[in-house]
């Protein structure tokens, strides 16, 4: 099973920014994501990225405001967070797969919980008004 550890949470000011970072025990062949859920709400996906190929994709609230990137020295994924707004508070995790190509991304299925098999503790975002 992979480890999953994400730090880089934190309470922000509307407009403001936070950088997410997950750590993974295992890194290649992966395809891993980012969701968040809110108290009384369902886990939605943000945004996913495929290890080996670069393959993204950001859910309608994440476009032109997240990035999810890679350090693969390091065996990390980032979630950059710009312009947050009071409806990104949440609890944010990360979420990893094996995937030994990027055709998930292609057929859409890094969007929901349920396409991931291995999941983080979570970090907390809260962005005040």
């Amino acid at each position: 099973q992979v480890q999953l550890v994400e730090s880089g949470g934190g309470s922000v000011q509307a407009g403001g920014s936070l950088r997410l970072s997950c750590v993974a025990s295992e890194y290649t062949n992966r395809c891993m994501g980012w969701f968040r859920q809110a108290p009384g709400k369902e886990r939605e996906g943000v945004a996913a990225i495929y290890i080996n190929g670069g393959s993204l994709y950001y859910a309608d609230s994440a476009k032109g405001r997240f990035t999810i990137s890679q350090d693969n020295a390091k065996n990390t994924v980032y979630l950059q967070m710009n312009r947050l707004i009071p409806e990104d508070t949440a609890m944010y995790y990360c979420a990893a797969r094996l995937c030994d190509s990027d055709w998930r991304f292609r057929a859409g299925l890094v969007k929901q919980a349920s396409d991931f098999t291995d999941w983080g503790q979570g970090t907390q975002v809260t962005v005040s008004s």
